[in-house]
């Protein structure tokens, strides 16, 4: 047994919440701006459906061993979402709908071996490709939140925000640090980050600070002898898509 199926099941619980969420929009919504600034609710599943398809490229390259761009360029994926922006609020949800349809069979028809093979994103490093499932759960659930339509931080599963943490602080960016120390209360402390103050905050207020989904709120700096001053602005989130060090073969339980 090992994590795949776990993952497999969070991904499927996460995406029809999100698609519920989605289907409940109505055209003027979608025109309405998002929690991202510059993109419309329409931008975010314009790239919900194209990020969808990235990742079945990926398990194409997997699967055959033939190198197989997430995206064919940084261009092409952002003309791409402008170009779904504007569908209908119907036209959205079927996009949707057929393109988490195909990756979940994907998904599901790739053989065990595969789940071993190396891929990459836009960015390095490389990384095995059962961590697809990490990083397209990981889209699923943040861009749920960017679309302002009720679903928050405080509504991820606990799973989720443990594993986001998790990640964050193996791919932290110590020289562009803001801060020196984060705890999450009754939870784990992580030390040496860099420099700036130590803080402290529920595991979703962190992890919705920690990814620029929030200015702070529901945590607060603790560092002694330092006056009550404001929570500074996280580091630059993702800067690596995935830890550098992953097994190639699928753990028993991640993290």
């Amino acid at each position: 047994m090992t994590v795949l199926l776990a993952l497999q099941a969070e991904l499927a619980a996460a995406t029809d919440r999100f698609l519920a969420t989605a289907g409940s929009l109505t055209d003027d919504d979608l025109a309405a701006p998002s929690l991202l600034p510059g993109w419309s609710r329409g931008h975010v599943l314009s790239h919900m459906a194209g990020n969808a398809g990235s990742h079945i490229n990926l398990l194409t390259w997997a699967r055959t061993g033939i190198e197989t761009p997430q995206y064919p360029t940084p261009e092409a994926r952002t003309a791409g979402i402008e170009a779904g922006a504007g569908r209908t609020a119907a036209e959205h949800v079927a996009e949707l709908e057929a393109g988490t349809a195909r990756l979940a069979a994907a998904i599901r028809d790739l053989p065990e071996a595969a789940w071993r093979a190396t891929v990459a994103g836009m960015r390095p490093p490389p990384h095995p490709a059962w961590y697809i499932l990490v990083r397209r759960l990981r889209e699923v659930e943040v861009h749920h939140v960017d679309l302002g339509a009720g679903y928050g931080p405080a509504d991820w599963p606990r799973t989720f925000v443990h594993r986001e943490l998790h990640d964050s602080l193996r791919t932290w960016p110590h020289a562009q640090s803001t801060v020196s120390e984060i705890s999450v209360r009754g939870g784990r402390t992580w030390r040496g980050l860099g420099s700036g103050p130590a803080v402290e905050g529920g595991a979703a207020d962190v992890l919705a600070w920690l990814i620029g989904r929030s200015d702070g709120e529901g945590v607060r700096v603790v560092t002694v002898g330092r006056p009550s001053m404001p929570v500074p602005l996280a580091p630059p989130w993702l800067t690596m898509p995935a830890p550098a060090d992953l097994p190639a073969t699928p753990p028993k339980d991640y993290p």
